[in-house]
């Protein structure tokens, strides 16, 4: 990750852009096709695939329920199969109960007791099997004796003698199979059955017969009849439905049909029975920002359409299940660039909305595949006990030849990455990431074998494994060694090292890292069908000041770094004028009979890489590297992370 040109090398280093220029211009037949992916295929609101074509997006997502195709630059919504009515039972429903149609629904609801069918782009139910008769025989009932109709209650009480049938809905007695002589024998009987409302109860209202203690129980709301021997409950018409208004109660009920009745009159309202939530007019999709909740809506097209209009903002079901949300947040990670502990804890110090450290503990040491360990287990463990996931990097010393001659030798490779995985499992790190640089062209197979067992290992292990590929370009990158397609296929992170756009060996004068030059970048890299959840943005906090005579011919250059250019610009006479060429601010000024230039890194152009990401929907941002920054700056990342 050193400050350096990443040059091509096909037979050795080839150290000059005359070469990059002619290889620009070979032919292009060989570049790989654009496997950008497009379509973005989710589970509710969990990512399950990418891919570049339509079809085999939708083909994938119809596979699983409750999914949807979104189109990844707009998050607009390209197919689904979210149901459009959902079963219950009571209050309770289940993932499975979720329907296309409404025949389909109905078929299941019919199977279970107390079942209704919501469609979910209207409010309260589209059909119910709530009981509305009881069968009894005097006094004894069963769950089972609850029908939907008159004809089912009549068709089961005249399997049993002396059985009556009670309407639920009226509470009132409308069928029986007891006989005139029978009931005046029952009315001659003794008293015991007794009429109460509440804990009153009048002389009057003591019945021999049960009908008749029913039909005087009928005259007032809320009442019961008790036998007196046995002192149970035989019948009530209770008001056992409750409606409210949000959490405000507002009237109750006994018949289910007038309590609906009355609910439908109120917005944001339910009904109770036996304090379960049964029936509400709610909106089906729920739209929150954070916590709080700001929209409700009956269809999802509505409900998405106000969503994108808010940051941090969910769609929820009732059942507070996320349908969609753009709660994601980049990941930001930081190089160290060195192993001391302190210094690494001084750097980490100066951050705010770090993710992800990645301090340089290991090193090719030789070809045979020893590994240089400079890692400090205290350090590791002060990192991840302040909330940071820990990378270590690991090099190759940015030496081709020595690299080339470890590529060749199988067996230093397995020796290597058995002791650098081992020794990261014994740090307790979950991941490395691996910076190579200055590879032989003629390495490209040997080098993306090497990655692939590296992986294999790691991923055994536990391990994640992230790796650092240069800029380059699709005209040329099948001729260097980093075949990037396949590379970013086998890792889970690929970090676009997106600077050093004019570098130290540059025969003229520019920017690092010009924006559209790293907008660029991450077009590329998708279109080689990377994934965006595995693509990390690289961006410079430094630039490369240029020496220029008075003929304005090139005489040098040299690194600055971020922190240290608000005191260079203070301390000179300095100009600033805007480069739409790069998007950044050219700063010039004269001293010596020389005019030095560089083009401005600071907040601004930070942040500006920060949308980038953010436009491509990728994984996050790595800046090469702490400790080139400045404290002011992580304030704005953390707030447009």
């Amino acid at each position: 990750m050193r400050i350096g040109k990443w040059l091509l090398v096909t037979g050795g280093l080839i150290a000059s852009l005359t070469v990059l220029q002619t290889l620009h211009a070979a032919d292009t037949a060989s570049a790989a096709s654009d496997k950008t992916t497009k379509y973005r295929v989710y589970q509710y609101n969990q990512v399950l695939m990418e891919f570049a074509d339509y079809k085999q997006a939708e083909a994938y997502a119809k596979g699983f329920t409750n999914s949807h195709v979104e189109e990844i630059g707009t998050r607009k919504w390209l197919w689904n199969n979210f149901p459009r009515y959902q079963v219950y039972q009571k209050d309770t429903t289940l993932p499975e109960w979720q329907f296309a149609t409404l025949d389909a629904a109905i078929a299941e609801a019919k199977k279970w007791s107390y079942a209704s069918v919501r469609d979910l782009q209207a409010t309260g139910w589209v059909w119910n099997n709530y009981p509305r008769y009881q069968v009894y025989q005097n006094e004894i009932t069963l769950d089972s004796w609850k029908f939907l109709t008159l004809d089912e209650a009549i068709a089961e009480a005249k399997k049993w003698g002396g059985a009556h049938i009670i309407d639920l809905d009226s509470r009132a007695w409308v069928w029986d199979n007891i006989s005139g002589e029978e009931k005046k024998a029952l009315q001659s009987g003794d008293p015991v059955y007794k009429v109460y409302q509440g804990t009153f109860s009048a002389d009057n209202w003591a019945f021999a017969s049960l009908q008749d203690a029913v039909n005087e129980a009928l005259k007032w709301g809320n009442s019961t009849v008790i036998n007196t021997n046995t002192k149970a409950t035989v019948y009530s018409n209770l008001k056992t439905y409750k409606v409210f208004q949000n959490d405000t109660f507002l009237q109750d009920f006994t018949s289910l049909d007038e309590a609906t009745a009355y609910a439908k009159l109120w917005g944001h309202a339910s009904i109770f029975m036996d304090g379960r939530k049964i029936w509400n007019n709610y909106a089906s999709y729920q739209v929150y920002q954070s916590s709080s909740l700001i929209g409700e809506f009956k269809n999802l097209p509505e409900a998405l359409n106000y969503s994108v209009l808010y940051s941090n903002s969910s769609i929820q079901t009732l059942e507070r299940r996320v349908v969609w949300d753009n709660f994601k947040k980049l990941q930001v990670w930081g190089w160290n660039g060195q192993s001391g502990g302190e210094t690494i804890k001084t750097q980490v110090n100066n951050t705010i909305g770090l993710d992800v450290d990645s301090p340089t503990y290991f090193e090719l040491a030789d070809a045979a595949g020893n590994l240089k360990d400079m890692s400090n287990p205290d350090t590791v463990k002060w990192l991840q006990s302040n909330g940071y996931t820990v990378y270590p990097l690991v090099s190759n010393q940015f030496n081709a030849t020595l690299t080339t001659q470890f590529l060749a030798d199988s067996a230093a490779q397995n020796k290597f990455i058995q002791a650098l995985v081992d020794r990261s499992v014994q740090l307790g790190v979950p991941g490395i990431n691996v910076d190579f640089e200055s590879l032989a062209g003629s390495d490209r197979n040997a080098f993306t074998g090497f990655i692939a067992k590296l992986t294999a290992y790691a991923h055994e292990r536990g391990l994640v494994i992230s790796i650092d590929l240069p800029r380059g370009s699709v005209k040329w990158n099948h001729l260097s060694a980093f075949d990037h397609e396949k590379l970013g296929g086998i890792v889970d992170y690929v970090v676009i090292m997106a600077y050093d756009q004019y570098y130290r060996g540059s025969t003229s004068a520019g920017s690092v890292a010009g924006l559209p030059w790293a907008d660029g970048g991450i077009q590329e890299f998708l279109s080689y069908g990377i994934p965006r959840d595995k693509i990390v943005l690289g961006i410079p906090y430094y630039v490369r000041e240029w020496k220029l005579d008075a003929a304005g011919t090139l005489q040098g250059n040299r690194t600055l770094l971020m922190k240290d250019i608000p005191g260079l610009l203070a301390s000179k006479s300095a100009t600033q004028t805007w480069d739409p060429t790069f998007e950044q601010y050219r700063v010039e000024y004269l001293e010596g009979g020389y005019t030095y230039v560089f083009w401005l890194e600071d907040a601004s152009t930070v942040k500006k890489r920060l949308e980038l990401a953010k436009k491509y929907d990728i994984a996050g941002v790595a800046a090469w590297r702490l400790g080139y920054d400045q404290a002011e700056l992580w304030p704005m990342i953390l707030q447009n992370k």
